[in-house]
């Protein structure tokens, strides 16, 4: 039976393996289980913000070892079990449990009641974790670089710059060793007080861009991340040393422990024309020391 408080994750913490009991297992079709465990090191893809994707590893149970062939986030209001884009809500919305479900091959051997083994392919979570936090990092130098472009005063970002990533952004994907974000700059930013103009020399603003990244790279601050909870409904926050001062911003994904694991990181940017505006698509390379 799934347990009202969801699965206990450990991932936030930087585990890369864990111990759990099998409390439920669906069969989802196309020849595959989902198995959600009490407690687990794996990273799941959240559907309503799926920017990180989920961990790589395996599932250990009755002696017998089994790829994940994905990771989901679930939920129920005491119904049944919804994955994925069936579930209707987003993570931590009260009245619902929420829990990791390891995706395996229908072949597996599991049930309730079962210990299981968790274990993550650790070089490919540690790149993951660079690409998001070298996107964190990305995203406060673009509110830098912008914050001339603004004539009305706008909310602004965790470091006090005009929020122009929070307020512009469309779609964020996380990469090994890097991200991809995208942002729409059209009427309602323009209402806002933005001004497109700043982005006729891109050039100069991925310029500006890389010299705060590398300045921050350079200070090597220490980087965690904050919970109020184990569980994976709980809030988190990454919280980084930067710029003399400690930075929050409400996270659920994974990150390097400090800014000194990274030896570089630089942008690139391709701006497109669209229907009342532009995109604007920015790529983020970590390079890790």
């Amino acid at each position: 039976m799934i347990p009202a408080s969801g699965t206990v994750v450990d991932y936030p913490g930087g585990a890369t393996a864990s111990r759990g009991t099998v409390v439920h297992v669906a069969d989802v079709g196309d020849g595959r289980l989902a198995v959600v465990l009490d407690r687990t090191a794996f990273h799941p893809v959240d559907t309503a913000w799926p920017d990180q994707p989920a961990d790589r590893g395996t599932l250990r149970v009755n002696g017998a070892e089994h790829d994940v062939l994905d990771a989901v986030v679930g939920a129920t209001d005491g119904g049944p079990l919804l994955l994925g884009p069936d579930v209707p809500v987003r993570t931590g919305t009260e009245g619902w449990t929420f829990v990791v479900a390891h995706v395996v091959d229908a072949a597996a051997p599991v049930s309730e009641g079962d210990a299981a083994e968790v274990t993550v392919d650790a070089a490919y979570r540690t790149a993951l974790s660079a690409g998001h936090t070298a996107c964190h990092l990305a995203s406060l130098a673009l509110d830098a670089a912008l914050a001339g472009a603004w004539r009305k005063e706008t909310p602004v970002d965790a470091l006090g710059a005009p929020a122009f990533d929070a307020l512009a952004i469309e779609e964020s994907r996380i990469l090994p060793d890097g991200s991809r974000d995208v942002y729409r700059i059209g009427k309602s930013l323009r209402r806002k007080g933005f001004d497109p103009a700043a982005l006729d020399d891109v050039e100069g603003v991925a310029a500006r861009v890389d010299a705060q990244l590398a300045e921050w790279i350079a200070a090597g601050g220490a980087v965690r991340i904050d919970r109020d909870g184990d569980a994976l409904a709980d809030r988190r926050a990454w919280v980084c040393e930067l710029a003399g001062a400690e930075v929050r911003i409400p996270c659920g994904g994974t990150h390097l422990t400090s800014l000194g694991e990274l030896a570089a990181a630089s942008v690139s940017f391709a701006v497109t024309p669209v229907e009342g505006g532009l995109e604007l698509v920015m790529t983020t390379t970590a390079e890790r020391a």
